[in-house]
């Protein structure tokens, strides 16, 4: 169930949009928990925090960048000596590998668009890691600025729906400032605005409202339909990039059938 808040309407090619792109996100945070993918989601995790440190400062206080990076390594279980001796790697305090952040763009099965962000300690490796997942994955790498415009960064923080029912998730929603809110599969999905993104969590928390996960997420502006083979081939593909160690996040512009996406939840 898709609700607006505050009198906004959303077209029916942007819920898609949010719905396609939130159960992309239940799947990967769903793998990550198992014993082989830890090891790997902790290292990007570990990357994430110390750029962030890196880039505005060591502390969580001070650097919204560098709160959301803890909370999610803290919400993935990741013992405290290891996010300290990220953030002192990011600060100087610590010697460590220097990361850049690239983002690579792309196409995929069905006609979509694939935005892919990394933090690498060597772009010449990545840019030839991805091209080769791409060449084996029925997908093309893309110049820069060639899909970046059909998305835009917006805060998607994530519910637990078996906790809390659809009206007192609304009102927390509303009252903390979110953009919408909609119920997908076992969560409730709520929408906001870059500025408002930190405020947003901390007011649901002060209801009462537990925050399973938040993240700021490269949400597209419109989706391309894409099922059967084609919703296999790009899942694939989609899990192939996100399995690149240099890879943090991985976006597409698709709306894939539920039965692609229950396969993949398997």
């Amino acid at each position: 169930m898709y609700i607006a808040l505050q009198g906004i309407q959303r077209a029916t090619t942007e819920q898609a949009a949010v719905a396609g792109h939130s159960k992309w996100a239940q799947i990967k945070r769903k793998k990550a928990v198992n014993d082989n993918k830890r090891g790997q989601h902790f290292t990007k995790l570990i990357r994430a925090i110390t750029v962030a440190a890196r880039s505005g400062g060591g502390d969580p206080s001070m650097n919204p960048r560098l709160r959301l990076a803890v909370d999610t390594a803290k919400a993935a279980s990741m013992p405290a000596d290891n996010i300290e001796r990220a953030i002192k790697k990011g600060t100087g305090e610590l010697e460590g590998v220097e990361y850049h952040e690239v983002t690579y763009e792309g196409y995929g099965p069905g006609g979509t668009a694939l935005l892919i962000e990394t933090m690498t300690d060597n772009p010449t490796r990545t840019v030839n890691d991805i091209r080769y997942v791409f060449s084996r994955n029925h997908g093309n790498l893309g110049t820069s600025g060639a899909v970046a415009w059909q998305f835009e960064r917006q805060g998607q923080v994530y519910v637990d729906a078996h906790r809390y029912d659809e009206d007192s998730a609304l009102m927390a929603a509303l009252e903390a400032g979110a953009t919408d809110m909609r119920r997908d599969g076992d969560g409730y999905v709520i929408t906001t605005e870059l500025p408002s993104f930190g405020s947003v969590q901390e007011r649901l928390r002060a209801a009462g409202i537990e925050v399973e996960s938040a993240e700021l997420a490269m949400v597209p502006r419109n989706t391309v339909a894409v099922g059967g083979e084609d919703a296999k081939k790009l899942i694939k593909l989609m899990d192939a990039i996100d399995d690149l160690d240099d890879v943090q996040k991985v976006y597409a512009n698709a709306d894939i059938d539920e039965a692609a996406f229950a396969e993949a939840g398997a």
